[in-house]
């Protein structure tokens, strides 16, 4: 009957929150199976499973374990008035109010949960008052004046809130201890091992020791890494997504790292952090970084057109690629000579994304240029074009002189390289079918880094610390230059007008996107390619952010889910992007 009465009350409970089992699960670590099994009263499930449900349902665990014996009501009822009241003995005997609740908790916490859960509660929240005592003690000596307010009240606190206590229990059997320090948590520990973490906790640490289990998000709230892993794992098979990496940032450095999938589909070769990755877009957030370097040494200025740091006309170079420094069709432009660093890093220079999307497939130039907003990657292009004429060097040399030789970022290059043969991506369209692996990019700004998600995680870190460019030049990079106003990035939107994204301030720095949220400003930046689709946001104010890299072409449908449960990132402008939920 024991087995069936937890069966009922969990599915009751389930269903009165809307959850189904699948949802239940992501929760919390119990499996879906083991869900139906405590459902379905195949198994006597473990007291720790039965809180992790009660937790993730939000409900006492109480809720799901009730008493056998409707006798025994009358008796708990007395054992928890107990508990809840002798705190008050410590007015009269020091220290009694953490003592005898820990005798009452270390005697009754195997008999029913209910005590263990109601125990631990009344001891943080007693030391927690011994603690706040001793420091309004040092501010009634140290604070003139608003120092003995806080010493007078603190007494009169504590008992208030014992004396709730104890009605509340007597009424609802619930009890509610606010501004109580987490000492102790519903795990089965030995009594002396509690005290001694409590003391270690409480004056050692000074209670702000996190678990290195846990994932801090932006909105304060934490997250075990386990969970994540099992969101990732979860909602990457669902959207048949092939491969992804995942990264978050607590305090500017890397707290969770997981790899999952395939590189290869077609052979079920795992993908790693060491795999080659095609980075696409998030080339420009480099490109970015090394412009402002090389503005930092004198080399360019941000506002002076570029036009005039050449001797001669762009278009009357000789190409030395393929196509992408051929500036023939600028012979007749008389606008292109107005563009700046600036604009080509805050996509206001009027190029379309690529030449090839114009009708005539000819480069030219659309509006005034640095009036609105319209991304390309041309614009990119002619910024290196002319860096590279102004230093003598080539893209690769500077990137790897200032960017990635600095960071360590070895398996990093805007140029397909030999040995990357060896562990290397395919990206993967929607059916998870190959594309075929293009190798023969000349180096672009833009759009043609090959890097890792170990190396690109080392870049997003630099960023964080300012280990390439100064603080000055990373707070210009990160200010916004031109606002957003667009329905979409790209497609039709992308010539409509909207207010929709007022609310986030949706703008463009230099080479990063920018938005505003209640936790500070957030700069993002995307890739997208044949195969490959990436995402990456920071937050400098807080040092937390999320990087996703993926060889799949489904992957994008699942970043809105992925960045509100990693870190409750709900100001993403996904439909601005495109970025469309798998379900």
């Amino acid at each position: 009957m024991k087995n069936q009465s937890i069966a009922e009350r969990l599915k009751y409970q389930r269903k009165i929150k809307g959850l189904s089992q699948e949802e239940l699960s992501l929760r919390t670590n119990v499996t879906v199976r083991t869900i139906q099994r405590i459902e379905s009263a195949e198994v006597n499930p473990h007291l720790n499973t039965i809180k992790l449900l009660a937790a993730a349902l939000d409900i006492e665990v109480n809720d799901l374990l009730p008493l056998d014996d409707p006798k025994e009501e009358t008796i708990k009822k007395k054992w928890l008035l107990l508990m809840h009241a002798t705190p008050l003995l410590g007015l009269v005997i020091p220290l009694c109010n953490v003592l005898v609740p820990l005798f009452l908790w270390i005697h009754k916490r195997e008999d029913n949960p209910v005590y263990d859960e109601h125990g631990i509660k009344i001891i943080n929240f007693q030391i927690s008052i011994l603690i706040y005592a001793l420091l309004s003690f040092v501010a009634l000596i140290t604070v003139e004046g608003f120092g003995f307010f806080i010493f007078i009240l603190t007494t009169p606190l504590c008992i208030a809130i014992v004396i709730f206590n104890v009605i509340y229990v007597l009424k609802k059997d619930k009890c509610y201890y606010p501004l109580s320090i987490p000492f102790l948590n519903f795990k089965k520990n030995t009594a002396s091992k509690a005290i001694v973490l409590i003391l270690l906790t409480a004056f050692v640490t000074s209670c702000n020791t996190k678990s290195t289990d846990t994932i801090e998000r932006l909105d304060g709230s934490t997250i075990s890494k386990d969970s994540v892993t099992y969101k990732i794992d979860h909602i990457t098979k669902e959207a048949h997504v092939t491969g992804m990496a995942v990264a978050i940032f607590n305090n500017n450095q890397t707290v969770y790292e997981h790899v999952t999938g395939y590189k290869d589909a077609s052979k079920k070769l795992i993908l790693t952090d060491s795999t080659n990755i095609y980075g696409a877009s998030l080339s420009k957030a480099v490109f970015a970084v090394l412009t402002l370097k090389m503005v930092e040494d004198g080399i360019i200025d941000l506002d002076t057109p570029l036009e005039t740091y050449l001797p001669k006309k762009i278009y009357e170079y000789e190409p030395q690629t393929k196509w992408h420094d051929n500036y023939n069709d600028l012979r007749s432009d008389s606008l292109y000579h107005k563009i700046t660093a600036r604009m080509c890093l805050a996509h206001t220079t009027g190029f379309a994304n690529w030449r090839f999307y114009e009708p005539d497939m000819k480069l030219k130039v659309h509006g005034i240029p640095g009036a609105e907003y319209s991304y390309s990657g041309e614009g990119f292009v002619y910024l290196q074009v002319v860096l590279e004429k102004i230093t003598g060097k080539n893209l690769e040399e500077l990137v790897q002189q200032y960017i990635f030789k600095p960071l360590e970022m070895n398996h990093s290059a805007f140029e397909w390289k030999p040995e990357f043969e060896n562990d290397f991506a395919y990206g993967h369209n929607k059916e998870e079918s190959l594309y075929e692996k293009d190798k023969d990019n000349e180096p672009r700004g833009a759009s043609t880094m090959e890097t890792t998600f170990s190396d690109y995680m080392k870049f997003l870190t630099a960023v964080f610390n300012n280990k390439i460019i100064s603080k000055e030049s990373t707070a210009e990079m990160f200010r916004p230059q031109v606002k957003i106003n667009s329905v979409t990035q790209f497609g039709e939107g992308a010539k409509l007008t909207s207010n929709k994204y007022d609310d986030i301030k949706l703008s463009y720095g230099l080479g990063w996107g920018y938005l505003e949220t209640p936790y500070g400003i957030g700069l993002f930046k995307g890739g997208h390619g044949d195969g490959f689709q990436h995402y990456s946001i920071i937050f400098p104010q807080s040092g937390k952010g999320m990087l996703i890299m993926s060889n799949s072409d489904n992957a994008e449908s699942i970043f809105k889910e992925l960045l509100e449960y990693g870190i409750t990132d709900k100001y993403i402008p996904w439909e601005w992007f495109k970025y469309i939920p798998y379900n």
